[in-house]
């Protein structure tokens, strides 16, 4: 799909809905290896803003940026 003003918001869900898959998608493989007797954390965080009414927060992981590489390559795709 080519990038233009009516297509940018696809890009926008599908890069938000990319990060949280792969961000979560990572959490589950660090619990698995814990259990394992593995202790990788990678994680970064929390990153965000704080509007004083409004507050966001992410922890940022390699899985988040897996994520948003996969959503722009399929936003290419289609």
């Amino acid at each position: 799909m080519k990038l233009n003003a009516k297509t940018l918001s696809s890009l926008a869900l599908l890069c938000m809905l990319g990060m949280l898959v792969g961000g979560l998608a990572w959490e589950v493989l660090e619990r698995v290896a814990l259990r394992s007797g593995l202790d990788v954390d990678l994680s970064i965080g929390p990153v965000g803003f704080d509007l004083s009414v409004v507050a966001l927060s992410v922890t940022v992981n390699p899985g988040t940026f897996l994520g948003l590489v996969a959503a722009v390559l399929l936003f290419r795709a289609l």
